[in-house]
């Protein structure tokens, strides 16, 4: 067993820093912010510039489904141009978001779209019709989207046409119509000299202002997208809801299995064996007098049978969390745990300073451990195992604890209900956590539990 541990440490505080330097250094965080937005620029063009055929295009594609649709329900055949209508629209809705991401907007969450279910063709049909999404996706590809991507696209033609034109205005031949107004407001000056300075100035306005211009643009089409076809906030709330029921619902059936399997346990071990006992025992005392040697053989009988309920009950009592584990920590606990294994385990604990685990994520994730060690000892077959703890960040800005317990076995491990891996799988799940199996026929096998973790204060 080889264990390492690593630590983060925290940034020092830069030597010597005085107030002027902080005051200093606002210019080039302006400059740098100003910078950011130039990088960004050519992604932004990417995106406005093919706005306007874009655009119509879905405009022709979805009035033109939607007009042969209305025109022929009459005869049933307007409900499938209609259907068919509403899956454009959610294609082009779709294209639009994929758009946007390209041009490093924030991402905007797909809606959830009604799962086709077997309750008949016609249901099925008629599905698309009752989903507001559908609705929103055509509105906004046949109407919303094309008046502000001709709105966008037209400034940013103009802006962009602006910048160059007035940049490139010194090899541009002269308009003379602009020099007559120029020789009566600067008499004596040359006029074709004073058209290019302004000119170039014009130019020059035009392309210092066009990152915020582009970025104005693009902003305006992701918020038209945020609102409607971003998936509702409800949507949010009724998964999390139905999280936390599953959530609760693993929880209980974890804990309901554990009690089950204690009990039976307890039955047919050490309570046994107690029975044995006490029996042992009042034959003793019925010899005692009349057959000590059988009385001695007895007790000694009834002594054996109280070592091995012992033993029983400190095996049952490792079902609920080690006393390594609560007196010094999961770390402590897992190397403990690999030590005691038939196959090396090589244990890395990858955690920042100061990381404090709440105890029903340590149980879980010694159990977890503990399960998948057993198993690996019983079933695997595998010479070498290996067990990785670490803090990983999630999506939105949260913290997971994973554990990944790894071996070079025969694989084919499977979560079959009523057996060791499903129940590790609802203990997970009991606190807000997933259960990941990988062990292809063949090997390796892969298991990884990722645990929820409070925010940092």
């Amino acid at each position: 067993m080889t264990t390492e541990t690593t630590t983060a440490r925290p940034p020092e505080k830069p030597a010597g820093e005085t107030p002027s330097a902080a005051a200093d250094g606002r210019r080039p965080g302006v400059i740098a912010a100003y910078g950011r937005l130039w990088a960004n620029v050519p992604r932004e063009l990417g995106y406005l510039l093919p706005t306007l055929p874009v655009v119509i295009f879905g405009l022709v594609v979805t009035w033109a489904l939607v007009s042969l649709g209305l025109g022929t329900v009459i005869i049933y055949v307007g409900i499938f141009v209609l259907f068919a209508a509403l899956y454009v629209g959610r294609g082009f809705g779709a294209f639009e978001l994929l758009r946007l991401r390209g041009a490093g907007t924030a991402p905007i969450e797909d809606p959830r779209w009604p799962v086709r279910a077997s309750e008949g063709f016609w249901k099925n049909l008629v599905r698309p019709f009752t989903d507001p999404h559908s609705w929103l996706h055509l509105v906004h590809t046949g109407i919303v989207n094309p008046i502000v991507g001709t709105v966008t696209w037209s400034l940013t033609i103009a802006w962009v046409s602006g910048a160059i034109g007035g940049l490139l205005s010194w090899v541009l031949p002269g308009r003379r119509g602009n020099w007559v107004w120029i020789e009566q407001t600067f008499p004596g000056a040359d006029p074709r000299a004073v058209d290019i300075v302004l000119q170039l100035a014009i130019g020059l306005v035009f392309l210092v202002t066009l990152p915020f211009v582009t970025r104005g643009l693009t902003l305006a089409h992701h918020g038209v997208a945020r609102l409607m076809l971003a998936r509702f906030r409800s949507e949010d709330l009724a998964e999390r809801v139905a999280e936390a029921q599953a959530t609760r619902t693993a929880a209980a059936a974890a804990e309901g299995t554990a009690l089950r399997r204690l009990e039976r346990d307890i039955h047919d071990g050490p309570q046994q064996r107690l029975v044995r006992l006490q029996m042992d025992i009042a034959a003793a005392e019925r010899q005692l007098d009349t057959d000590p040697e059988r009385a001695r053989a007895l007790l000694a009988e009834a002594a054996a049978q109280s070592r091995d309920a012992l033993a029983e009950l400190r095996a049952l009592s490792r079902g609920f969390a080690p006393p390594i584990l609560l007196d010094r920590g999961l770390v402590a606990a897992l190397e403990s745990l690999a030590s005691r294994s038939t196959v090396p385990v090589d244990v890395r604990a990858v955690l920042p300073a100061g990381t404090v685990l709440p105890d029903e994520v340590e149980r879980a994730a010694y159990f977890v451990a503990s399960e998948a060690a057993a198993n690996i000892a019983k079933h695997s077959g595998a010479r070498l195992a290996s067990l990785l703890l670490e803090v990983v960040p999630g999506d939105d800005g949260s913290r997971w604890l994973r554990v990944v317990v790894g071996d070079d076995g025969r694989g084919g491990a499977q979560t079959v209900p009523g057996h060791g891996l499903a129940g590790l799988d609802e203990r997970v799940r009991g606190v807000g956590g997933r259960l990941n199996v990988w062990s292809p026929a063949g090997g390796p096998t892969t298991v990884t539990a990722t645990l929820p973790l409070p925010p940092v204060a």
